[in-house]
């Protein structure tokens, strides 16, 4: 039970990192799918 939890904030911490590092990267779904016509504040 505990490898479980530690697994799931494993889990947790990645996620979290990777979506800093893609969106710190250009990679925000939000810029990659909006054209350039749309301003993003």
């Amino acid at each position: 039970m505990k490898a479980m939890f530690i697994a799931f904030v494993g889990i947790f911490v990645i996620a979290v990192a990777a979506d800093q590092v893609l969106h710190r990267a250009g990679f925000a779904i939000d810029e990659v799918t909006s054209a350039p016509s749309v301003r993003l504040d």
